[in-house]
């Protein structure tokens, strides 16, 4: 290996990102572990996770429509906070013009579980 100027690259141990053992209302899964749309707007998925930067650990935090797989809301913050998935999310209500009626689905960590994410934007 060194001859070819190959290294071995160590694997960076797992950092979980989401705490589901905390006691924070959890609503209930409309989706049901079925990923399929037949529609834009009808169903979407959000997530965070981390990249390591020069400057530290960056969170990402994504919006994906799962009939189109395009990523429609996304916010970046060095702190994994609530206002980081409400960012997300705020963003692809924006860009796709304040749809009624979207499942959003998420795990179950305490940055999804609080009232300013769940709020129904629309009332």
């Amino acid at each position: 290996m060194p001859r070819q100027g190959l290294r071995v690259k160590v694997a960076r141990k797992f950092k979980a990102t989401t705490y589901s053992g905390h006691n924070l209302p959890v609503a209930e899964n409309l989706l049901q572990q079925d990923f399929k749309a037949t529609a834009i707007n009808q169903k979407w998925a959000g997530d965070i996770t981390y990249l390591w930067t020069k400057e530290g650990w960056l969170y990402l935090a994504v919006v994906l429509d799962l009939f189109s797989r395009q990523i429609i809301g996304w916010a970046m913050s060095p702190r994994m906070k609530s206002e980081l998935v409400c960012d997300a999310l705020r963003m692809a209500l924006w860009r796709r013009h304040q749809p009624k009626g979207v499942i959003v689905h998420s795990d179950r960590g305490s940055q999804y579980c609080l009232e300013a994410y769940d709020a129904d934007p629309g009332a």
